[in-house]
């Protein structure tokens, strides 16, 4: 493939802990995995040389299932992929042990994707402690978290070297891979030539949600690849016992960003009284257009056939609601507004916002007139009991109500699934805590409407009642509490007096904002943009 003229004469190697790539390969979580997994497709149409650096992980995130009596059950089941071919086998240092680690390659013909890298520790070479380095994403024990970061950066960058791939820029995708300074470190002997040769990408608006250890911990398990810590203090300006993942990243990058407008004024003002940071930039997050955009509503919308966008979003809703159907035993209605909340299952993203005020919404639901079916799906942390309990809560909830589904199994598929079978695709975090978000990008692709905080991304697209629903903003020094209530009240005004009328009494109108919607969304957040800013913002400095 032709490389585009932006990318020529640069080799990346992009360093992230999880990409959402294809269905059938589970090494992601969430919304990290997405946008990484799109950029390695928007790097392989665009002809950029890039590498992908991750690690396979032998279980992935976790599988969601149910219990007998219905409500979410964890599970960890080994994983195989016999479309990866076996590269190389290095070593590394953890701890004082010598651990191996497998190079596995994913082709770039399988998948339509920029080549990657996956690493491994579960082989029979190593230990049984090391063997269970790269068994979970994202692990909840500390030791093992931080032997995670210590394969993705240090492993990753040496299996790079002992392919004889050139690299020119190493971007880390979140801190997670930062050990590959210390090893540039340790091979030039010198901070500007690793500067030369680093950026980063930031995704937490919050300074204490910035992964952090004890900087002795660190050195004990080799994090720093064997520099002596002093030298660790001087080169990170970092002297204290807190060593926090994202200051080193952005004091050892030449260049930073943040991933929205938004989130860049946050990440400014986090970080404006830590010195010697790099300059950070903003490159708002993008989705790969051929991964997630439906080409036959497109199509409709060039042709100005309005009836065949309609046609095509009741097929979807449809085949949506036979896994509904499946799962929960509801037979949904494809001629009823169906609102979505689907997404990474954590506190600041507030999925019982809707239900709230939850006599006017059961009213919702339950009326004959008018109703609105709902579908919740998403994945907690499997070890937060807490966001565990906040979804078998909405189990509970919908256990009662005809019109309301939870679903599990959130990955790819059903995240596309859910998105082209939305009317409405709901977004709900609290003010300044959304980095970006992309789930609405791809909604929009599908002929969803965004109703959304407006925070993240949202800024930049939002019209209120041209191509989406707007949340008014809340003054943000009241508490959650406070803020949670003129929220979840402004939520159920703007459906009950403006979405669910226009839905059923003004489908001219309602169809005009699906359509602007549409067009509003590309091509500023096809992950091609973004790709292009990258090389603009990041490497070519």
């Amino acid at each position: 493939m032709d490389k585009k003229e932006f990318c020529k004469n640069k080799r990346i190697a992009y360093f992230s802990m999880e990409f959402a790539i294809d269905q059938c390969l589970k090494i992601y979580a969430g919304g990290l995995g997405f946008l990484a997994g799109s950029y390695l497709k928007s790097a392989y149409e665009n002809g950029c040389d890039v590498t992908g650096v991750g690690i396979l992980w032998t279980e992935g995130y976790y599988d969601q299932e149910r219990d007998y009596e219905d409500y979410m059950k964890v599970e960890f089941r080994r994983k195989k992929y016999y479309f990866l071919k076996e590269l190389l086998t290095t070593s590394i240092t953890i701890h004082g042990e010598e651990v191996k680690v497998r190079a596995y390659y994913l082709d770039p013909s399988i998948f339509k994707t920029a080549p990657v890298i996956l690493l491994s520790t579960d082989i029979e070479e190593n230990s049984f402690l090391a063997r269970t380095i790269t068994k979970k994403l994202y692990d909840n024990d500390e030791d093992t978290r931080i032997k995670q970061e210590i394969v993705l950066g240090i492993g990753g960058a040496k299996v790079l070297d002992e392919l004889g791939k050139e690299v020119d820029v190493y971007h880390i995708n979140e801190g997670h891979a930062i050990p590959v300074a210390f090893y540039l470190y340790s091979k030039y002997k010198s901070v500007d030539e690793v500067k030369k040769r680093l950026v980063f990408t930031t995704h937490t608006p919050l300074k204490a949600g910035n992964e952090s250890h004890h900087i002795l911990k660190l050195a004990h398990l080799n994090f720093f690849n064997g520099v002596d810590l002093e030298e660790v203090k001087r080169i990170t300006g970092i002297y204290g016992d807190d060593f926090n993942l994202t200051l080193a990243a952005l004091r050892l990058s030449k260049k930073s960003n943040a991933v929205s407008k938004r989130h860049w004024e946050v990440t400014v003002d986090m970080w404006k009284n830590d010195v010697d940071t790099s300059n950070i930039v903003a490159i708002t997050n993008a989705q790969n257009t051929k991964l997630w955009k439906s080409k036959e509503l497109y199509e409709a919308l060039e042709n100005d056939m309005d009836y065949e966008i309609e046609a095509i979003k009741k097929r979807y809703k449809r085949e949506l609601f036979e896994v509904v159907a499946d799962q929960t035993g509801k037979i949904f209605d494809e001629d009823v507004l169906t609102i979505v909340w689907a997404r990474r299952f954590v506190e600041y993203k507030r999925p019982w916002l809707l239900r709230m005020k939850i006599e006017r919404f059961k009213h919702l639901v339950e009326r004959e007139k008018q109703p609105i079916q709902v579908i919740w799906a998403g994945k907690p942390y499997p070890f937060d009991q807490y966001g565990i309990n906040l979804f078998n809560d909405l189990i509970n909830l919908c256990s009662t109500l005809k019109r309301a589904a939870v679903l599990v199994g959130y990955e790819l598929k059903l995240s596309k699934l859910l998105k082209r079978g939305a009317d409405i695709w709901l977004n709900t975090p609290r003010l300044t805590r959304e980095a970006s978000g992309t789930s609405g990008m791809t909604a929009a692709m599908n002929g969803a409407i965004n109703l959304s905080t407006l925070d993240g991304w949202f800024i930049e697209f939002a019209k209120d009642g041209v191509n989406s629903f707007v949340i008014p903003p809340v003054d943000t020094s009241l508490s959650f509490e406070q803020q949670d209530d003129i929220d979840a009240t402004n939520l159920m005004n703007i459906l009950e007096d403006t979405v669910v009328p226009m839905y059923y009494e003004d489908k001219e109108k309602w169809l005009s904002i699906v359509k602007q919607s549409m067009r509003d969304v590309l091509p500023y957040f096809d992950s091609d943009r973004m790709l292009e800013e990258y090389y603009e913002k990041l490497y070519n400095v």
